[in-house]
C-alpha cells in the first residue's frame, strides 16, 4: 500500500531485514580495516561491538557524515565499566557525558542530571560516581548539568499489563498464524491511544491485504485494520522469484472490552500469514527465522508541545515515520517463555527434498505420457469405430441397388 489513516503518514524510508545473530564479523572488519595499526583503544571498542544490545548506523547524504550509536545495558568488561577515551587529533572534539535519569514532573519528559565535559579542555579531575557499575572517571572538570526534554518513546508501565508473548500455534502448515498474547487486564495510557503492532516478515512469509480487509476476519482475530504495508506483496510469486527481502506491516489491534472476559484470562490477537513456494533443500525442511514484532500504544501529544528536541530518541526505526511527529509511543516489553531467549521464532517448513525432485520429474513425465497414450488410444478407437460404421453403410447401400 500504504493505507492512509490519521495520524499516519507515508514513509519514504527504505527497509531491509537480514537475520544477523551476532556482530562478530562487523567487529572483525572494524578491527582489521578501520582501526589504525597498534591502536589498542580502537581494537578494544571494536571488540565491545559483540556485546552491544543494539547498533544504529546513520548516514547523511547531505553532510556525508556517518554516525554510529552503540548501546550497552551491561558493562562490556566483567563487573565494571572501564573505558579510556582520548582525542584522536587536535581537530577532533570528543564530548563525554555521565548522566543519570531522574523522574520528571511530566510523564512525557525525560530528565537527566550529571556532568558533561570536552576532552582536552579545562583541568583534570578524578571523580567517582557511586552506582551499581562502580564508575571511576577522570575527565576535565565541568559544572554539573541538568536538562529535560519531551520524548516520543517510552516504556509502557508493566502495571498496566504492557507485556506480550509471541507464538506460532502448531501445526503451522502453509498458512501459519502469528499469535500475540497479552495479559488479562491492560489499559491505555490515555483514552485516545491506539494499540499497534509492527511486523517484519522475511520473503518466505507474507500477509494477504485483501484477506485483512474483511471486517468479520478482523473482528474474530482482535484486529482493527491494516494501516501500512511496504515491500513485496505479490500473492502468487514463489520465493525464488522474489527480488526484495520481504515486507513490513503495520496493524492496529482491537482490545476486547472487559465484558468479554478480558479481566480473567489472557487475550490474543492473531495475524494470518501465508508461505510462498520454497526452493527444494537437501533434507526436505527449511528454517524460516521470524523476528518478534514491535507492540506499542500510539498516543497523540498535547497541543503546542515540541516533540523533536530529544537527542536520545532513535529515529527512522521503521514505524515512527508512519506516524505524525506529534505521536508518542509507549512500548510493550517482550516476555518470552524462556527468560533471556533471543526474540526470534523459527518455523520449520516442509519442502521438496532435493534428491526427490528427480522422482517427481520422472513421475510427472510418466503421468503425462500415460495420459497422452490414453488420449491417443481413445481417439484411435473412436476413429476406427466411425470408419467401420461408414464402411457398413457403404456395403448396405450396394446390396440395396
Amino acid at each position: 500500500m500504504p493505507t492512509s489513516s490519521s495520524p499516519l503518514t507515508s514513509s519514504s524510508t527504505s527497509h531491509c531485514y537480514e537475520d544477523l545473530p551476532s556482530l562478530r564479523h562487523l567487529a572483525a572488519y572494524v578491527r582489521h580495516s578501520i582501526c589504525p595499526e597498534n591502536d589498542t583503544q580502537c581494537f578494544k571498542r571494536a571488540a565491545h561491538l559483540q556485546q552491544a544490545d543494539y547498533l544504529d548506523i546513520d548516514y547523511s547524504a547531505i553532510s556525508r557524515g556517518l554516525a554510529l550509536t552503540i548501546f550497552h545495558s551491561q558493562p562490556p568488561e566483567p563487573e565494571q565499566w572501564n573505558e579510556e577515551m582520548k582525542p584522536y587529533d587536535s581537530l577532533a572534539k570528543t564530548e563525554v557525558g555521565i548522566l543519570m535519569p531522574k523522574k520528571a514532573a511530566d510523564s512525557e519528559d525525560l530528565l537527566f542530571e550529571g556532568f558533561l565535559a570536552v576532552l582536552g579542555e579545562g583541568e583534570e579531575l578524578s571523580m567517582s560516581i557511586l552506582c551499581p557499575c562502580r564508575l571511576q572517571l577522570i575527565i576535565p572538570f565541568q559544572e554539573p548539568t541538568r536538562f529535560s526534554f519531551p520524548s516520543r518513546h517510552h516504556l509502557a508501565p508493566t502495571i498496566l499489563g504492557s507485556t506480550f508473548l509471541i507464538t506460532f500455534p502448531s501445526p503451522s502448515g502453509l498458512h501459519p498464524t502469528l499469535s500475540i498474547e497479552f495479559p488479562p487486564s491492560m489499559d491505555p495510557p490515555e483514552p485516545a491511544c491506539a494499540l499497534h503492532t509492527y511486523l517484519t516478515l522475511p520473503s518466505p512469509l507474507f500477509v494477504d491485504k485483501y484477506q485483512l480487509s474483511s471486517p468479520n476476519l478482523l473482528a474474530s482475530n482482535n484486529l482493527r485494520a491494516i494501516r501500512a504495508l511496504f515491500g513485496e506483496s505479490n500473492l502468487e510469486a514463489p520465493d525464488w522469484m522474489i527480488k526484495q527481502w520481504g515486507s513490513v506491516v503495520l496493524l492496529e489491534l482491537a482490545v476486547p472490552p472487559p465484558a468479554q472476559g478480558r479481566s480473567k484470562t489472557p487475550w490474543h490477537a492473531d495475524v494470518p500469514l501465508h508461505l510462498r513456494y520454497l526452493s527444494p533443500t537437501a533434507g526436505g525442511k527449511l528454517q524460516v527465522v521470524v523476528p518478534w514484532p514491535v507492540v506499542f500504544w500510539a498516543c497523540p501529544a498535547e497541543q503546542g508541545r515540541k516533540m523533536d528536541a530529544n537527542p536520545f530518541d532513535r529515529v527512522n526505526v521503521g514505524y515512527d515515520s508512519l506516524f505524525s511527529q506529534r505521536t508518542i509511543f509507549h512500548h510493550f516489553q517482550p516476555k518470552p517463555a524462556i527468560k533471556g531467549a533471543v526474540l526470534v521464532e523459527q518455523l520449520t517448513i516442509p519442502v521438496v527434498e532435493l534428491g526427490g525432485t528427480r522422482r517427481v520429474e520422472s513421475g510427472t513425465i510418466g503421468v503425462i505420457c500415460l495420459g497422452a497414450a490414453w488420449v491417443i488410444w481413445k481417439l484411435t478407437t473412436i476413429f476406427s469405430r466411425d470408419r467401420r460404421a461408414d464402411t457398413g453403410r457403404t456395403v448396405k447401400g450396394k446390396k440395396t441397388q
